[in-house]
């Protein structure tokens, strides 16, 4: 159930859409200073002190101090709303984020959470942990902004990992 909510919710990130809730008042004020995710088997991530967020010097897309997030083309994928609800474009619900966790859309469950040393921890459908890496630089308010590029990058990321081409079963019926 929660993969198909997921699915529906990031169906929003793959075409042209109305922007976020929001979007030109702003939601949650954040904290943007420089950080960096060093993610096991993966290339690091990094937060700039001008709201890029980058990998392996790849721009992945732009944050700013209202709670917006763009893309690398500047158009809008998603916004932190004050009571930490993420909207995302044609008002899509992308999930909550709170100060060291977030959970997915159609959740109330954490799927992931940043630990006070700066460990991210992955859960899965059944609550087991597992290491995700360790944020640099995210003490204090910048570790909600950490939890939120982390949950943005896994919402993005099961976004790519769901789409696939058409599927064909083949099925018995039997009849008395």
């Amino acid at each position: 159930m929660r993969s198909v909510l997921l699915l529906l919710a990031v169906s929003a990130f793959g075409c042209s859409a109305n922007p976020p809730p929001r979007w030109q008042e702003g939601g949650a004020p954040i904290v943007i200073a420089p950080a960096r995710w060093d993610r096991p088997d993966d290339d690091s991530i990094q937060i700039h002190a001008d709201g890029k967020v980058t990998e392996d010097g790849d721009l992945l897309f732009v944050l700013d101090r209202a709670g917006r997030v763009v893309d690398k083309d500047y158009e809008p994928v998603a916004i932190l709303m004050p009571d930490g609800h993420v909207g995302g474009p044609d008002n899509v619900l992308l999930g909550r984020v709170g100060h060291a966790n977030a959970a997915p859309p159609g959740s109330a469950a954490a799927w992931l959470a940043v630990m006070p040393n700066g460990q991210v921890v992955r859960f899965d459908d059944e609550g087991d942990r597992h290491d995700a890496g360790v944020w640099y630089g995210c003490e204090g308010p910048q570790k909600r902004t950490c939890t939120l590029v982390t949950h943005v990058l896994w919402v993005r990321n099961y976004m790519r990992n769901s789409r696939g081409g058409v599927s064909v079963g083949v099925g018995v019926m039997m009849t008395p």
